[in-house]
């Protein structure tokens, strides 16, 4: 019998047509197929679906995807069916009739391989997890799996019930624990250690592969006034190669930009969560048929973007964090080919950003649901409990995720239940400390946001050095770099006390890990208080870390 390895890259080869795969993509999907939970965290374009396009190929039952856009499963399965060799494709969602359903489940047979694409929702479902359970899935992939991080403007509620769903699939007459595989393109290691937590992924081996994007010229532009800055942002796409991306903060400004660019003969698309799903639809058609220059967006348009000869990828706002902002940067050039990645910047913007940003919890609806709990003197199902407090299930979800963090309710495949030794007071207070955590922590990845766009080491050492990867030059293809101060080092570079990755103490702020170095200063990042800026000189005169 052929060894693991040739199996991999013969299927590869014969069945999907690569004549290789990528640094990363072979390792996880043997990994995969040993059994072991895994966590890929690759670049957009990179190929993150091989992974399980291969290793669904070679398992012996069913693979499930789950997967945020409905639009992202039908292109995954319209690829798959493209395949005469790969195994059968089929999606079960909400935009569908009853007769493609049917044909969907009937694809999905016990021991045999195929991929079945499932949102997030249909996985709350008992009958969708009974058929599940029947057909002995063996491989559960959760795609975009930042989405269980609260950090994100992608955040997904039903994405945190995901474990308990994977769980629910092992037990009588379905087998053991499916392997879980997670796939991101957003890696900075606080976002890579709450997937894990979050997923409940098993020991998982992590994978980091091609973050640095040598093709892509970084750039920042500051600007005083908004006038000035919108004016410069329009210059700026008229002499730039097309087709492009540029975000902005609202929907307003999708419309606004997008007449400003067309008034000079360049065709534009503006786009928003505002507009239908018929006219977002139109929007991605022409983008991709290359029948617009321009979309203007907002952060709606996203997942799912397959457009490899994206020329530049503009930013008029500056987003509330480094993982938002390279996940959007990294649409430009795929093919591997020069592109243009600017931000246009104003430091009065920030605050719209932060703004955006933050979601204070809900004080009454907490009461409301550990009150509930508490009654119930048990396990309590979601939907039910939603239903008993006259709000959504999504609602419910969020508060709940506060007050599990907190750790005074528990969840699982039955629901939720509350600690009866804590008051509904004590478990509302508990779960606000975990909220201005959470607001600390998101402040804190704004501001390292900012200091993105005011350094003046080389950007591309700065991104890299914030997804925990060491660029150990200046990459000589940002702004920083051409204007000659990523070339300029102080004194006191941070030594072998505090190197990157190493894990220490500080004696207000608790522990952390040390993410990167400029200078005399480094970032690190603290569980309860995120991303700190500290100066050498200042913690060796005030004993202010410890090595762990």
């Amino acid at each position: 019998m052929a060894s693991l390895d040739a199996r991999i890259d013969d299927t590869a080869r014969r069945v999907f047509g690569w004549s290789a795969l990528r640094t990363g993509q072979h390792e996880a999907i043997a990994t995969v197929l040993s059994g072991r939970d895994t966590l890929a965290l690759m670049p957009t374009g990179y190929g993150k679906s091989a992974i399980y396009q291969v290793a669904g190929a070679l398992v012996d039952g069913p693979t499930v995807i789950v997967s945020p856009l409905i639009s992202l499963e039908f292109d995954q399965v319209t690829g798959l069916s493209e395949r005469p060799d790969a195994p059968p494709a089929a999606a079960v969602n909400s935009s569908q009739g009853e007769r493609a359903k049917k044909a969907a489940w009937a694809s999905l047979r016990a021991g045999e391989r195929g991929y079945l694409f499932l949102s997030p929702e249909q996985l709350t479902r008992p009958d969708v997890l009974d058929r599940l359970r029947v057909a002995r899935v063996q491989l559960v992939v959760v795609d975009e799996a930042h989405c269980v991080s609260s950090w994100g403007h992608d955040f997904r509620p039903d994405y945190l019930r995901l474990a308990d769903a994977i769980d629910q699939l092992s037990g009588p007459g379905a087998g053991g624990r499916p392997t879980v595989v997670g796939l991101t393109a957003t890696a900075s290691p606080p976002v890579r250690e709450e997937i894990i937590r979050r997923l409940r992924l098993h020991d998982p081996m992590v994978y980091t592969h091609g973050f640095d994007r040598p093709n892509l010229h970084l750039r920042v532009v500051r600007h005083e006034t908004d006038v000035d800055k919108r004016r410069a942002v329009v210059d700026q796409l008229r002499t730039l190669p097309k087709p492009g991306l540029l975000y902005v903060a609202t929907r307003r400004d999708t419309t606004a930009y997008a007449d400003a660019i067309a008034e000079h003969g360049i065709r534009a698309t503006a786009y928003s969560g505002g507009l239908t799903a018929a006219e977002r639809r139109d929007a991605h058609a022409l983008f991709h048929r290359g029948e617009t220059d321009v979309v203007v967006a907002t952060s709606a348009f996203g997942m799912g973007i397959d457009k490899p000869d994206v020329r530049f990828v503009s930013h008029a706002a500056i987003p509330e964090s480094l993982d938002s902002y390279y996940q959007e940067a990294g649409r430009a050039g795929r093919d591997g080919q020069p592109a243009t990645v600017t931000l246009h910047y104003r430091a009065a913007d920030t605050g719209l950003s932060r703004f955006f940003a933050s979601a204070a919890p809900n004080e009454t609806l907490l009461r409301g649901i550990f009150a509930a709990l508490l009654h119930a003197g048990g396990w309590h199902d979601i939907p039910h409990l939603a239903a008993t407090l006259a709000v959504s299930e999504e609602a419910v979800t969020r508060q709940l995720n506060l007050l599990e963090q907190a750790k005074v309710v528990s969840t699982g495949r039955a629901g939720a239940r509350a600690d009866p030794a804590v008051t509904v007071a004590e478990a509302v207070a508990l779960a606000l400390d975990v909220a201005e955590s959470g607001e600390r922590i998101e402040n804190s990845r704004g501001a390292q946001m900012r200091a993105y766009a005011e350094t003046r080491r080389c950007r591309r050492q700065f991104l890299l050095g914030y997804f925990g990867e060491d660029l150990p030059e200046p990459c000589g293809n940002c702004d920083t770099c051409e204007g000659g101060s990523a070339y300029e080092r102080g004194d006191g570079v941070a030594d072998a006390e505090f190197p990157i990755d190493a894990a220490v103490r500080h004696p207000a702020w608790g522990d952390g890990v040390v993410m990167s170095e400029e200078g005399d200063r480094i970032t690190v990042f603290f569980e309860t208080e995120g991303y700190r800026v500290l100066s050498l000189p200042d913690i060796r005169k005030h004993s202010l870390l410890v090595r762990r």
